[in-house]
Parts: structure tokens; C-alpha cells; sequence
């Protein structure tokens, strides 16, 4: 047990991080080399909202088939389900350091195909690999460092390799709006994910495996000579005490340390219950709508009213950026603070903030611009649905854009009065750009572009340290140790089950529902999501990993959370987790 145990965990904050790695920068090492894994995994997921943009430029075939556009996005999502099932047995039977080289492999075949893809196949194939690797450094990584670290500091660090995920992400927009205007443009974008790959295995080679997973596969020795690199010497003792105890509890209960039979998952009571919690989180984490957020950010706000592919990207670079700052406020207090109260925090504001989006979104599809008559200059151009209908004098920009054949709408000079429905081809738009007018075919003119952004802005502040971290923290550290590798794997593979479902429906739905109603489902989710929380999580905070077992056998639901209670030597502490 680290320093002061349980009772004492107010004091794990990131003065006391930066204080450990300080004197031990060891623990950095380890922590921040498999930590770019998560790198990697906000990289990739994160890059293809910009790309997308220049992609269907570039295969016309993309930009007339939203469902194309889905799959593009979905294809890493899709690889990253399979990669998570297979992590799952290769982190138990290869162990943790193997699974991460493994993944570097697919992340840079995956980059190598995209950035040579000559159509829009080899580029889902491409986005596929990369999944494979998403998928496998997503469960990995966060397991990596949660074994190799000290009980005080675990959650923090852990909640470090969230940072370096949506560092990756921030890191992705900036490298989208780099290479905006160079030859190549996605192909960049896409391919330069290839480099932190390479740095990433080259450096694993020098690391030492999991110290638990060696421990438990009866190379003592070893294990013993990681955590006594780790922690401190007047903790050592007891650290590798507390990991035999667990090591032997295993083998007495069920007479054997080998395979696993899946059907102990459900059997044993405390596996059973760590399950409904990490993987109830992982779903609800995707399905709140933090990834349409971040693949479709760009896309987002141009259904806001913002038609530029530059600004479009700017735009999104803030909320990457404060999806960044978000999380390192997260490493600063899910060990102080604790996991659940992060998280019912966390989902309150989201609440808040999708009900805004819905409100401003409604508001803005309601006073969209009219569409008046086509004027000479554009009449060869004229929409056909719009020449065909015969209440085309209640036609708005909403509806033009609706129109079953591909149209655009030229909005006029002053954006917010009646502007053109005209075909969606190239030469219409370098005509409506040329006479200095907008051209909009995902969203139409609003005057309440900025208080969408705000919406946006507000959700990312909100998500990014509650919702965004804690999942990963908890399914790291909920589950006995020889059941880590693959429930961790269950864990991952269900949120990218829920990742996929959002990628590959949210542009569909906005189209069908409208975007308005797109956010407001995910709303209603959030505040289901709010309730499980209460119920079926509990706090994790401070607890040496082999104890957390424990936790989970006293009580299955755990809506006591915020419950001060005495601890010997202080008056009072929150941190005590109930009976």
C-alpha cells in the first residue's frame, strides 16, 4: 500500500505527482512511453475530421455519398472493436509491453495505406489497420501504466495517457490546418501518424514488462525487481505482499492459474459486478456523443453556419484545444477529487450543454434564409427539385439543402437574406464565390453560429475531464488480476461497438432527425447515463488494485457517494469507500 493508504489520498494531487516522478523519473519513463499509445489512438480518431473535408475534394464519389463519408470515419472504429477482442488475449497471453509493439505495427501499415490510397476502398483498408491498432493501444495502454504505478498516483497517471488522447486529437486539428494548403493536403494528415508509431516501438523494446502480469505468471523474480523500481523502499514490501495475497486467492478459489474459462466471468460475483460498471461506462461514454464531436467537429460547424473548410477548422482546433486543457484538469483531481463525483459532474454539464445545442440548432433551422427566385446569372444552374415544386415560394435554405438532387445554396452578399438553390457542382460554386457570396451545402447562414460554438465549447469543458478520462481509470483498476486482460478487453471492445453505431449514424440522423433532434437524443442518453452512474459505479479512489476486489464483493449498487465518514487519525474524510 502507498503512502497513507486509502485514508490519506487527498493528498495525491499534481503536486504530489510531480513530486513522485521528481525523485523517481522512472515512473515518467514508463508512464509517458506507453502513454503514447493514447497518442496514437487521439491521432488517428481525431485527424480524419479534417481530412475528411479534403478527401471529398478529392473523390467526388465521397462527397455525393454521406454513407461513404460514414464508413470512412467508421472503418478505424470498426478495426478498433477487433483489435480491442483480440488485445484482450494477447495482453493475457504475450503480456502488456507485446501488445503495445503490436499495435505500432498496425498503426504504421494502416498509415502507409492511407497515405498511398488511390480511391476511396484502400483508404477504408487503411483506416481499418489503424483501428486494428486503436483498438488494441486503447485497452493497453491505460493497463500498462495502471500496473506499473503507485496506488496514490495511480489514478493520475492513468488519467495522463487521457491527456495524451485528446493531446493526439489537438495535435491532429493542428496538423490539419498545417497542411491546408500543401500539395497532398489528407495524404499528410493521414500518413505522418506512421512517426510516433515508430518512436513508440523502438522505445518499448528497452521497457520491462507489466510487473503484475510477470507476477502472475510465476516470474517473481522479475516482478519483484520493476515494483522495487517503482515505489518507494518503505513500500515495497507491502506492494509485493498485497500482489501474492491476490496471486494466491486466485489459484486457491479456482485450482489453477492458467486458462481462463469464460463462463468464471459470470460466475464469479465481484468480475460480474466490475463489468456492469466498466463496461456500462464505456458505453455511455460513446453514446452521450463525445465522437461526433471529434470526427465530425469541422462538419459540425458548418451545419452552425460556417461554410469555409479553413474556418471550419479553426473553429474545431478550440474545442480540441479545450478538450486538451479539460483532461489535464482531470489528472489534477481524479485522485483528490474522486472518480464518480468527476463523473456525475461531468454528465450534469453535459446535460446542460446538448440542451443548449439542441435549443440553438432548433432555433437556427426555424430562421433559415428564404430561397429566392434564381436570377439570370444562375438560372441554367437552377436547382430541379426547386424548378419542380410547386411551393417553392416557402423553399428555405433548410430545404434546399434537403433537396433530394445535390444541391447548394448561394446565400447573398449580406448572408442572412434570401440567397439562390442552385446544383452543387464546382462551376456553381467558383461562380457564387466569385461574386464574393457564401457557398453552403452542409449548413445554411445563422446568426447564431457563435452560440453553437459556445455549445460546443461547453460540452468538451464538461466531458473532457469526468466522462472522458474516468471510464478508462476505472476499467484499469475495477478488476482482479487475472481477469484484467480480458474484461479489460470486453471493456474496450464495447465502447467501440457504441463508437461505431455513433460514427456510422450521426451524419444519417442529422439528416433525418435534424441536428436539433440528433443532440437532443443524445441528451436523454446523458441523463439515463447520470442514473447508472449513481447506481452501479463505485469509488475506486485511493484503493491499492488488490483491494478493490473487496469493494466490489460488499455491495453491488453504490449510490452512497458523497458521505463523509471518520477515518482514525482525521476528523473527517470522503474518501473511505462504504461498507
Amino acid at each position: 500500500m502507498e503512502p497513507g493508504g486509502p485514508a490519506k489520498t487527498d493528498a495525491a494531487s499534481l503536486k504530489l505527482l510531480f513530486s513522485m516522478i521528481w525523485r523517481n523519473p522512472y515512473i515518467l519513463l514508463l508512464a509517458s512511453s506507453a502513454g503514447i499509445g493514447g497518442f496514437l489512438f487521439g491521432y488517428d480518431t481525431g485527424v480524419i475530421s479534417g481530412a475528411l473535408l479534403y478527401i471529398r475534394d478529392d473523390f467526388k464519389v465521397v462527397d455525393r455519398q454521406t454513407e461513404l463519408q460514414e464508413t470512412i470515419v467508421s472503418g478505424a472504429v470498426a478495426g478498433a472493436i477487433i483489435g480491442a477482442a483480440v488485445g484482450g488475449w494477447v495482453n493475457d497471453r504475450f503480456g502488456r509491453k507485446y501488445a503495445l509493439m503490436t499495435a505500432d505495427l498496425l498503426f504504421l501499415v494502416g498509415a502507409i495505406l492511407m497515405a498511398s490510397a488511390n480511391g476511396p476502398a484502400l483508404l477504408i483498408v487503411g483506416r481499418i489497420f489503424v483501428g486494428f491498432g486503436v483498438g488494441m493501444a486503447s485497452m493497453t495502454a491505460p493497463l500498462y501504466i495502471s500496473e506499473a504505478s503507485p496506488t496514490v498516483i495511480r489514478g493520475a497517471l492513468v488519467a495522463a495517457n487521457g491527456v495524451l488522447i485528446t493531446g493526439g486529437q489537438f495535435i491532429a486539428y493542428l496538423i490539419n490546418l498545417a497542411f491546408t494548403k500543401v500539395p497532398g493536403t489528407w495524404r499528410w494528415m493521414l500518413g505522418i501518424a506512421g512517426i510516433p508509431a515508430i518512436l513508440q516501438f523502438v522505445l518499448m523494446i528497452f521497457l520491462p514488462e507489466s510487473p503484475r502480469w510477470l507476477y502472475r505468471k510465476g516470474r517473481v523474480e522479475e516482478a519483484e525487481a520493476i515494483l522495487r523500481k517503482v515505489h518507494e523502499p518503505q513500500y515495497v514490501e507491502q506492494e509485493i505482499q498485497d500482489l501474492k495475497d491476490s496471486v494466491d486467492k486466485e489459484i486457491m478459489e479456482d485450482g489453477k492459474s492458467g486458462k481462463i474459462n469464460i463462463m468464471d466471468l459470470f460466475r464469479t460475483k465481484t468480475v460480474r459486478r466490475g463489468l456492469i460498471a466498466g463496461v456500462g461506462l464505456q458505453v455511455f461514454q460513446q453514446f452521450v456523443g463525445i465522437n461526433t464531436v471529434m470526427y465530425y467537429s469541422p462538419t459540425i460547424i458548418q451545419l452552425a453556419g460556417f461554410a469555409s473548410n479553413q474556418t471550419a477548422l479553426l473553429l474545431s482546433l478550440i474545442t480540441a484545444l479545450l478538450n486538451a486543457v479539460m483532461s489535464i484538469v482531470s489528472m489534477a483531481f481524479i485522485d483528490n477529487f474522486g472518480r464518480k463525483k468527476l463523473l456525475i459532474c461531468s454528465l450534469i454539464g453535459v446535460i446542460l450543454s446538448l440542451g443548449l445545442l439542441t435549443g440553438v440548432f432548433n432555433v437556427s433551422a426555424s430562421h433559415a434564409p428564404k430561397v429566392m427566385p434564381t436570377d439570370l446569372r444562375y438560372r441554367n444552374a437552377t436547382c430541379p427539385d426547386y424548378s419542380l415544386a410547386s411551393n417553392s415560394g416557402s423553399w428555405d435554405c433548410m430545404t434546399c439543402l434537403k433537396a433530394k438532387s445535390d444541391c447548394g445554396f448561394c446565400a447573398a452578399s449580406s448572408k442572412l437574406l434570401p440567397g439562390v438553390c442552385v446544383s452543387a457542382t464546382n462551376a456553381v460554386k467558383h461562380l457564387c464565390n466569385g461574386d464574393h457570396r457564401e457557398w453552403f451545402t452542409r449548413g445554411c447562414p445563422s446568426k447564431y453560429g457563435g452560440a453553437a460554438i459556445v455549445g460546443l465549447a461547453a460540452y468538451i469543458i464538461f466531458f473532457a475531464p469526468g466522462m472522458g478520462t474516468v471510464p478508462w481509470v476505472v476499467n484499469s483498476e475495477i478488476y482482479p488480476l487475472r481477469f484484467r486482460g480480458i474484461c479489460g478487453g470486453i471493456a474496450a471492445t464495447s465502447n467501440w461497438i457504441s463508437n461505431l453505431i455513433v460514427a456510422q449514424t450521426f451524419l444519417t440522423l442529422t439528416k433525418v432527425l435534424g441536428t436539433s433532434w440528433t443532440f437532443f437524443m443524445f441528451g436523454v442518453i446523458s441523463v439515463v447515463a447520470l442514473f447508472f452512474v449513481l447506481v452501479f459505479v463505485p469509488e475506486t479512489k485511493g484503493l491499492p488494485i488488490e483491494e478493490v476486489e473487496k469493494l466490489l464483493e460488499d455491495r453491488p449498487l453504490h449510490y452512497k457517494f458523497w458521505k463523509k465518514e471518520s477515518v482514525p487519525g482525521k476528523s473527517t474524510d470522503d474518501t473511505k469507500p462504504e461498507p
